[in-house]
């Protein structure tokens, strides 16, 4: 099965996304994952998309789609994929549709996990991660539970720009859900609950 997971940033589509792969092995895909990973490298596309990430942008298109198509060309997506993060605007849907018809692999679904912005502002600015192994918590976290390293908040996670980040999720992917609800790919989950019964309608609306 072919997925893109929609949904603002901190929704809890990263959790719905590992629980899919856990349980049917598909390769989930995220964008953010790439990014950071070569923020992290210091790669000549980490430091472009850096000064966009920490002011809450999004990066550019072409930057993106070239990420992605490549991804999607390896063989473990041959079993299907989850795309989380992208695409983000009705022209990266566009484009993505053009390049899944040259690979003739069509999306079956796109999986919205809708949660109130303010129920978001608060998950994020009070999220943490370790900077030994990613492992995600939060303020409570004073070391980290999996490998006892350091907890930091992401450059990303302060407040003004978690407000910038959810402000620039609506401008630009309000007419991308109108896109997939248009297409009638679209299935939308109340994601401000338990993440088992968050993912016990996923599985459900996709028929899993």
């Amino acid at each position: 099965m072919n997925i893109v997971l929609l949904g603002a940033p901190g929704a809890g589509k990263g959790t719905q996304a590992a629980k899919l792969v856990e349980e049917f092995k598909m390769p989930h895909i995220s964008t953010g994952d790439m990014l950071r990973a070569a923020v992290k490298a210091g790669t000549p596309l980490g430091k472009k998309a850096k000064t966009y990430m920490d002011a809450g942008e999004l990066v550019p298109d072409d930057v993106i789609i070239g990420l992605v198509i490549d991804r999607l060309q390896e063989p473990d997506t041959d079993v299907g994929f989850i795309l989380d993060g992208f695409p983000r605007t009705s022209a990266q849907a566009v484009a993505l549709d053009a390049e899944l018809g040259k690979l003739e692999r069509p999306l079956d679904a796109a999986l919205l996990v809708d949660v109130d912005p303010e129920v978001i502002i608060k998950r994020l600015t009070s999220r943490r991660m370790c900077k030994e192994c990613g492992y995600i918590g939060s303020v409570a976290d004073e070391s980290c539970p999996k490998c006892g390293g350091e907890m930091y908040q992401r450059d990303d996670d302060n407040e003004a720009t978690v407000r910038n980040r959810l402000e620039v999720y609506e401008k630009s992917t309000s007419p991308l859900i109108d896109y997939y609800r248009g297409s009638e790919l679209l299935v939308s989950i109340d994601g401000d609950r338990n993440p088992d019964e968050v993912y016990a309608d996923v599985k459900e609306a996709l028929s899993l």
